[in-house]
């Protein structure tokens, strides 16, 4: 799996997910298997670029290479400075969002409605792929099959992406009216491949080893993009990487390490988001990873009145510890020092 000089060590790729594609959870995925991650979207207004949020989003260091930035907005002028921008602060790669479904987005005519506005879309692909050109650095598109049933336009998308030089596509086998509920629309995404010369990443409904191997055998995509499916299961890119290699399914994790790699995901996130954010910023993280497991809801009750990180760390590492009866109840040193801080 190549993107323009690129060559990725799998073809198991990391959605962008507003709130949760954070560095700490790229690192973790990418840790765990996962071939590239797109950072989670990115505001092309300049005037949102020193705000916090938009600070943390762009947020690279120490991330295996190469990075990607998605970037979003409806002006190709400002999307081309935010895609030049991004490359100077070290994007080895940009993504333009116009799959995003929600509403704050779509009512700028952003994310996914753009797919009501292929001219548009032209002047916008024409622009980012010229400013991003001269500094080597590809474009990608991650996108839907259309605004509605009744106006599916993901093949044309395709071929104006193609034709604007972009050099992956992403297709979300959804359209925007649909958001998540339904299917994924294998079938657009077969026709699309069928179509195009440039790689095509799959996207949509892929949950388990099986489910990879079938969307990339039916709808001959290069890759697959996983999103919802990792949020507390970042350990699903190596199940799926091995499964796609070998044929074999991996054993699932002991409760041990499932400990561990929360625990590892808890030490990062705090660092990152400091104490006051950090706590309830992983709150979603830990119900994640927390699905299906005994007694979790009465857990996560408890530990969503918990406003300080170092009882968060020890709750969750205690409570696991019930389970898997394994390692101890010191907070990890980041942990220590930061709360010494």
């Amino acid at each position: 799996m190549r993107i323009g000089p690129w060559t990725l060590p799998n073809n198991v790729l990391v959605a962008p997910m507003a709130g949760v594609t954070d560095r700490p959870f790229r690192q973790l995925c990418k840790k765990l298997g996962a071939g590239y991650a797109v950072s989670e979207m990115a505001a092309s207004n300049p005037k949102l670029w020193d705000s916090v949020k938009t600070s943390r989003r762009l947020n690279h260091d120490g991330e295996i290479a190469p990075i990607s930035v998605q970037i979003a907005g409806a002006d190709p002028a400002m999307m081309a400075e935010a895609a030049a921008f991004n490359a100077a602060r070290g994007a080895k790669i940009i993504d333009i969002n116009m799959g995003c479904p929600v509403k704050k987005v779509c009512n700028v005519a952003s994310g996914s409605a753009l797919l009501r506005h292929e001219d548009l879309i032209v002047r916008i692909l024409d622009a980012v792929v010229a400013a991003c050109a001269p500094l080597g650095v590809p474009v990608t598109l991650k996108t839907r099959t259309g605004w509605d049933r009744e106006s599916r336009n993901a093949l044309r998308v395709a071929r104006l992406a193609e034709n604007a030089g972009i050099a992956a596509l992403t297709l979300h086998g959804r359209t925007r009216a649909d958001l998540y509920t339904g299917h994924a629309e294998y079938d657009t995404i077969r026709a699309v491949r069928a179509e195009l010369k440039i790689p095509l990443i799959a996207n949509g409904d892929i949950d388990s080893p099986e489910k990879a191997k079938h969307v990339l055998d039916y709808t001959g995509a290069d890759a697959v993009m996983i999103g919802r499916a990792a949020q507390g299961r970042p350990w699903i890119f190596r199940e799926i990487d091995h499964y796609l290699r070998t044929g074999e399914k991996l054993a699932p994790p002991s409760h041990g390490e499932m400990r561990e790699l929360l625990l590892e995901h808890l030490d990062d996130h705090y660092r990152f988001y400091g104490e006051h954010t950090g706590v309830r910023t992983a709150r979603k993280h830990i119900g994640w990873y927390l699905e299906g497991l005994p007694d979790a809801d009465s857990f996560r009750d408890r530990m969503n009145l918990i406003d300080n990180t170092r009882d968060q760390w020890r709750a969750v590492s205690e409570w696991f510890l019930a389970l898997s009866n394994d390692g101890d109840h010191n907070p990890a040193p980041a942990v220590q020092a930061l709360l010494a801080a």
